[in-house]
């Protein structure tokens, strides 16, 4: 072994580095809930920042320096002025998690290779299935993300509805599979469509109501039409909550549809299928506990870092459907439905010990800390929303359900397209600034600023200081306060 190699594994050094890691890192979570850190996103153009980091592989290494600067030179998700994209503010310990998760580096295609994530994996797999609603004939999978599990679910779908062993056979002649899904879906779902190679004809929106939920009333005639067209409609994905607006779509009426035309039903819940466990929210989501497929994040509303996803199945044989390929080397014949091999389930080989996050919490905290988190973060969506409500310099499109609130600047006296430049101006001069980090949509054809609240921490003054923030600079462009 060489003086380098050496070095680089002394438990010694690694014990004295992991102190003052973590010693910086809770440093930053303190900074960040006092907000002594006053910006969330440091801002640099793309090409100024490639260029310090290209910069800094040349200079001495400093090993303090080097971590100080990664934490401050980034988006501060755990700032309570964050209130961007949906990716939540985890809770510390599963940072520890993946500092072991990163140190013990266990695979988990196969049990031998990753015993004790594999356990915890299926004991937090059962535990959110039961949790939701369905019975002990489930299982469940962790992945990487919501869009893999999406595309995990789909498979599973494809190969249920297909009447033959598409896996093994392809695609036959005759064969033209395509799914229903809100024209408020996320991409993913077009995006899992795309990859099974089913042509932009396998996705069919179908029409939203006011409140941008699947309208089940034009579902019959969406599948007729896509019958006349040849194509064999398989399954029907509801939203739990749609990603731009936060809403549910109705998801008891689509699984009864589902049940009567004998299609597969799959909830997208990345964002707010978690909202089945708790007391105050779980309405939302009645008739989750009737679908075929569930896909969470705990990442999203479950406090969890990323990636952590749940990939549930009513009917936990099914789990095995999406990915039945033969792979000797790895298991023998008789092995490949044995739940504690998930290289038969996921599309993941060297997976890793994501299962040992959630454990890790639900170890420390007990389920509680989950309801509380998403709990929160919904009551907080609502009071936003009143705030904005009470005012007459801003618009809601819709009445929030979730922590997602989408709003926008408006003055009766410009037009329509003018207001729409404002409001995106508005946003880039925001979150430039680092004052505030919040996120930009189109709904119904217009610009609006889209805020979601994933941090417990924020408070009233928090909205406050951002709507005086939004109305300000609003009033900059548009000249009144000339």
């Amino acid at each position: 072994m060489t003086d380098l190699l050496r070095k680089a594994y002394d438990p010694e050094e690694f014990r004295q580095q992991a102190h003052r890691l973590v010693d910086l890192i809770a440093n930053h979570l303190k900074d960040s809930y006092n907000q002594k850190l006053t910006s969330v996103l440091p801002w640099k153009e793309p090409d100024e920042r490639l260029e310090h980091w290209r910069n800094e592989l040349e200079t001495e290494f400093q090993f303090d320096e080097f971590w100080q600067d990664t934490i401050e030179e980034t988006i501060h998700i755990h700032h309570p002025r964050y209130m961007g994209h949906q990716v939540c503010a985890s809770i510390p310990i599963a940072g520890l998690s993946e500092m072991l998760n990163g140190a013990l580096n266990n695979g988990s295609a196969i049990y031998e290779m990753g015993p004790v994530s594999t356990a915890m994996e299926r004991v937090v797999t059962d535990w959110l299935a039961k949790a939701i609603g369905f019975d002990e004939d489930s299982a469940g999978i962790l992945t990487s993300g919501g869009s893999l599990g999406n595309l995990t679910a789909l498979l599973a779908a494809r190969q249920s509805q297909a009447g033959y062993d598409l896996w093994q056979k392809g695609h036959q002649d005759g064969f033209h599979p395509a799914l229903m899904v809100s024209a408020e879906a996320h991409y993913s779902v077009a995006r899992a469509v795309q990859l099974m190679g089913w042509g932009e004809q396998g996705v069919i929106k179908v029409p939203t109501d006011n409140h941008f939920r699947l309208d089940p009333s034009q579902l019959d005639a969406c599948l007729n039409q896509a019958r006349e067209q040849g194509l064999s409609v398989i399954a029907v994905v509801g939203n739990a909550c749609s990603t731009s607006t936060g809403t549910y779509d109705p998801l008891t009426e689509i699984a009864e549809f589902c049940r009567k035309n004998n299609l597969w039903f799959h909830v997208d819940g990345a964002h707010g299928g978690a909202a089945a466990i708790t007391p105050k929210y779980q309405h939302l989501t009645r008739g989750i506990e009737l679908a075929d497929s569930v896909v969470i994040d705990f990442h999203k509303m479950l406090g969890i870092s990323a990636l952590t996803t749940a990939v549930l199945f009513r009917e936990g044989h099914r789990s095995y459907d999406p990915f039945n390929q033969k792979a000797v080397y790895i298991l023998h014949e008789k092995e490949r439905e044995l739940w504690f091999n998930s290289a038969v389930r996921t599309l993941e080989c060297t997976k890793n010990m994501m299962g040992i996050k959630v454990y890790s919490i639900l170890r420390t905290y007990g389920p509680q800390v989950f309801i509380d988190y998403l709990t929160t973060c919904y009551d907080l969506g609502k009071e936003f929303s009143t705030l904005i409500s009470q005012s007459s310099d801003f618009e809601l499109p819709y009445e929030p359900e979730t922590n997602i609130v989408c709003f926008r600047w408006i003055d009766p006296s410009l037009p329509l397209e003018e207001i729409d430049r404002i409001n995106a101006d508005v946003r880039k001069t925001i979150i430039e600034s680092g004052q505030f980090y919040i996120v930009q949509t189109k709904i119904m054809g217009r610009t609006y600023l889209r805020t979601c609240i994933m941090n417990p921490l924020t408070t009233r003054k928090e909205m406050e200081d951002l709507l005086h923030l939004v109305s300000s600079t609003a009033e900059k462009f548009s000249g009144k306060n000339k």
